[in-house]
This record gives structure tokens, sequence and C-alpha cells, in this order.
């Protein structure tokens, strides 16, 4: 219950509020960064907003002056005859024998200029002049509510001033208790006997009040429908130009994801028209070349094939004699017999090289296929190694093999994976300048990984990703001492992504090369990130922090523990160099 108090209370009704309108905001942000229309039509909305504004404001100030001017013109026409009649009503009046008759008929006299009859209100004020001396003093008369209190005192003094004109000026009155603008005119009237007073009529524009009501009323209303119908408008329109895009953008989605029949409809002769054109004579032209470079790429694929199996028979007699050449060089004078070993030689690298161009063969007609099972990495990374030790022992290259203690079980094809790792390893070989080499094995949730160092020669920057172009050399001059095909880390590199695993290099000159295979640890798992660097010098530091906190941390009493801690315990195995 307290929860449930909690939830419906005021706290809890202010959090819901606010994560309604953050996913408001989030679904605005996204409709305004994927709809090109919406977007179109929203600024189209805000220019709309605001030009409506600045001439609706204009006319407005414009329309309530104008209102203002020409209730001042018509109240100082009206006001200077009534005054005029007034002023002839106190020169013929008998009315002066007493202070008392006087100031009635003054009284009758106001009141009879007073208006009061729907919007055409009028209120009469006579007061006297502050410097009138006269002992008669009438007034001061007021004919309704508004009165002398509302008479400015600038107005009184500029009326005594110059009595031989009329004195205008706006002001705010309170009319039952409703502030209202009014203008009041002001001139000088003289009384028989009682002297000069001032005349004043007040007139409330509570017409003009209305009309500008009713103005602002109707530009409010008329230009919200008036931004609306933009809206609108710019909706359709924009509707005419992004469907025709949006089509071309979904018939280009298709025509990339290989269906090169796809063409947009062209109909008439306007711009859309014509990139519709232009479309689908890019696109018939992209199809054609394509056609042509899949038959090219056929033929290629035929020939390489053709050939690969042509030069088998052939090459199977050449071994014969050759070995048979081979056998019999002890009877031979020596420049024959070196001969003879040196045909045997190249007939491997011949045969190694059919045997290549037919794998590469089959990865190009898509017919490789992966016989994946559980196996242990660090086993096929064993035999790679072994299979390369009489190599690295005749370079004097040393081999290390960091493998954690406990298995590293992934799906693999294990022939693939090996013949990977038999690259890589002789191609550290060929290229370590007879150092060191490093070859290190990790895993991580996703992935397992095998990382093949060397500290040779290196790559110059951009050769990293060319490294695997079949028949690549770093340098052209440079001859092969292993017997390298030159398609070893092309076929590495399809074998990586049979697996749907990655094959990346690194390297730098004088520090030499670092190869990485990352492959899924589930065949149907995608691989997050990869358990070991690739760069070989965040690799030193992050063996180096591990070295650390293992010298500084107490002996794990746990043998299976996590896979972390078994990686502080890695084993060596070690080619010695020659003597």
């Amino acid at each position: 219950m307290t929860e449930r108090a909690a939830r419906s209370g005021p706290a809890g009704v202010a959090s819901r509020a606010g994560s309604m309108l953050r996913s408001a905001w989030r679904r605005v942000l996204h409709l305004w960064r994927a709809s090109l229309g919406f977007r179109v039509v929203i600024v189209t909305m805000l220019l709309g907003i605001l030009v409506l504004t600045a001439v609706g404001t204009y006319l407005y100030g414009s329309i309530a002056q104008g209102l203002v001017d020409s209730r001042q013109r018509i109240a100082s026409e009206d006001s200077l005859r009534d005054a005029t009649d007034a002023q002839g009503q106190f020169d013929s009046t008998d009315q002066t024998d007493t202070q008392a008759k006087l100031t009635q008929f003054a009284t009758t006299l106001i009141n009879t200029y007073r208006r009061d009859a729907g919007n055409e209100t009028r209120y009469v004020v006579l007061t006297r002049f502050d410097d009138n001396s006269s002992p008669f003093i009438v007034g001061p008369i007021e004919s309704g509510s508004v009165g002398v209190r509302f008479i400015p005192d600038e107005l009184r003094q500029q009326v005594a001033a110059q009595p031989d004109r009329q004195h205008l000026q706006v002001v705010t009155i309170d009319e039952g208790g409703d502030p209202i603008s009014a203008v009041i005119v002001g001139q000088k009237v003289e009384l028989p006997v009682a002297g000069n007073y001032g005349l004043y009529f007040i007139y409330p524009m509570d017409r003009e009040r209305e009309i500008i009501s009713f103005i602002g009323q109707t530009f409010l209303f008329g230009g919200a429908a008036l931004i609306l119908l933009i809206g609108a408008i710019a909706f359709v329109v924009t509707r005419l130009v992004a469907d025709p895009v949006r089509r071309a953008a979904a018939v280009a989605e298709r025509f990339a994801e290989g269906n090169l029949n796809e063409r947009m409809r062209a109909k008439g002769e306007d711009d859309l028209a014509r990139l519709g054109t232009s479309f689908n004579g890019m696109a018939a032209s992209i199809q054609q070349q394509i056609a042509q470079l899949e038959n090219l790429s056929r033929v290629q694929q035929r020939f390489v094939s053709d050939v690969s199996h042509e030069l088998r028979t052939p090459l199977t007699t050449i071994r014969m004699a050759g070995d048979l050449i081979h056998d019999s060089r002890g009877d031979f004078e020596p420049t024959v017999a070196r001969s003879a070993e040196l045909l045997r030689g190249e007939l491997d690298r011949f045969e190694s090289l059919l045997s290549d161009l037919l794998e590469i063969s089959r990865f190009d007609a898509g017919a490789a296929e992966l016989e994946v099972e559980a196996s242990d990495l660090r086993a096929c990374v064993e035999r790679a190694v072994d299979a390369h030790r009489t190599l690295a022992a005749r370079k004097g290259t040393q081999l290390v093999v960091n493998a954690p203690s406990n298995p590293v079980v992934a799906d693999m094809d294990s022939r693939r994976i090996e013949r990977i790792l038999r690259n890589l390893v002789a191609n550290a070989i060929e290229h370590g300048e007879g150092k060191p080499i490093e070859v290190t094995i990790g895993e991580n949730d996703t992935a397992v990984a095998v990382t093949v160092r060397d500290h040779g020669v290196g790559l110059r920057p951009g050769e990293a990703a060319l490294v695997f172009t079949r028949f690549w050399r770093a340098d052209p001059a440079r001859a092969r001492t292993t017997g390298g095909t030159g398609l070893g880390l092309a076929i590495a590199l399809e074998d990586a992504r049979l697996h749907a695993g990655r094959l990346e290099a690194w390297g730098a000159l004088g520090e030499g090369s670092c190869f990485r295979l990352t492959l899924p640890l589930r065949a149907d798992a995608t691989i997050t990130s990869s358990p070991l660097p690739l760069s070989p010098l965040a690799a030193e530091a992050a063996r180096r922090r591990s070295a650390g906190d293992d010298q500084g941390a107490d002996p794990p009493s746990d043998p299976g523990g996590p896979a972390d801690d078994d990686t502080l315990r890695l084993r060596r195995i070690v080619v010695e160099r020659a003597p």
C-alpha cells in the first residue's frame, strides 16, 4: 500500500509525466532525424509563424493607431461644436442673479451634453481655473461617474495657459471598475460673472477597444488557420517530392542487395522523371558490367581450375621422373646432383602452388565447406608450431607459445584453422630475421583468438591492408626462402571468413608485425570483441600489468577458476636456437 500510495502521490505523478515528456521528445527527435517531410513541414510552419507574427504585429499596431487617430479627430470636431454652443448658452443666459441660479443653469447645461447611448458614451466636466479670482464659484460640475479626478493636471494647465485653442490628451480612466483608454478634449469657456472655466469632454474608447479585440482575435484564429494550411501545403508538396525519392531509395536498396532488375518508374519530363531515367540507365549499365565481370570471373575460375587439373597429370609424370633422378643423384657429377636437388625443391613448390590454386578456385566458386566440431585451439597451435620446428631451427628462430592451462574449446574446422596457423607461423619465420616469434592464445565470453608476433622487418604504413592480397609481396626484389606460393595469407583470410571470424594484421618498420586470428566461440555466435589486442605495444602493457598483479597476489586455490586467472599461468613451448 505504501508503494502504491507513493506511485499515486504528487512525486509519482510528476515522475510519470516527466517520463511521458521524455518519451514524446525522443519520438519527435527521431521523426526529425528520420523524416524529411516532417522537417520540411516543421521548418515551414515555424517560418510562417515568424512572418505572420511580424506582419500581424505591424498591421495590428497600424489599425489600432488609425482607430485612435480617428477617434481623436472626431472627438475634437464634436467637442468644438458643443463647446461653442455652450459658450453661446452662457452668454445668453439671464440666470446670473445668484451663484445658486448660475450653478443650476450650468449643471443643467452640462448634463445635456452627456451621451450615454450604446458605445457613444461621453462625459462632460466643468471646472474652475486655478487663477480665477471671481467671487462667484460654480462647480466643479460632473455629468457622471467620470469626473475631475481623471483630468490630468498637465491638460488643465495647458487649457489655462492657451485658452484660445483646444487641447487633447489620451489617458486611462476607470469606468465602472474597468480601466479603459479615453480621449479628453479641453478648452476654455467664460461664465458670466463667474469668470474663466475649463470645459472638458471625456470620450471613453469602448468601441475602439471592441474593434481592436475583434481584430486581434481575427488575426489569431486566422493566423492559426493559415499556419495549419501552410503546414498542409508543405506536407503535400513534400510528399510530391519525397515519395519519389523514397521509392528511389527503396529501389536502390533492393538493387544493392543483388536484385539487378530493379528499376524506377519514370513518367513525364520533370526533374524527378529525368532522375528516374538517369538511375535506370545507370542501373542497366551496372547490371551489364556486373554480368560481364561475373562472366569473366567464371571464365577465370574455370581457367584456373582446368589448368590446375590439367597440370596434375604432367606434374605427376615429372614428379616420378624427378624422384628417380633425385634418388640417383649419387651417381652424378656434383653440379648435376645439385640440379637434381633444386629440381625436386621446385617441384615441391609447383605442387604446393597447384594445391593453393585449386583451393582458391573453390573459394571463388563458393564450393568451400566447413566441417565444424568443438575443438581445442591449443592443439591446433601445437601442431602448427611442431610442423615448423625444423624450419625455425634452421633459421635460428625461437618459437614461444603462450597458452592457458585450461582447454580453449571453440566450434571450428580444425584442418582449416591449422592451415591458417601454419601460414601465419611460416610467414613470421620468413620475415622474422631470426628473432623470437611469440604465439599467444586467448579467449573471452564470445570469441577465441591467436596472435603470431615477430620482430622482423615489419610493415610500412598501409601495407597491413595489402598482406592478404593474392601474390602480393612487401618487397618484390626479396627472394622467398621458405618456398611460399604467395597465396597462403589469401587462403587464410578466406578460411577465417568461412568461420565468420577475423584475420587482421599490424606492422611497423623496425618493430616487426603481428597477425591476429579471432573466431566465434560458437558457430552461431557473434564476435563482440577480440580477447587479444592486435597491437603488440598494448599486449606488452597488458602482460606487464598481469605479471605485476600475479606477483602481488596470492596463488589461486581453485585450478578451475576464471579464464582471466588461467591466462596468467602460461606455459611456454620453446624451440631452442640451432647451435
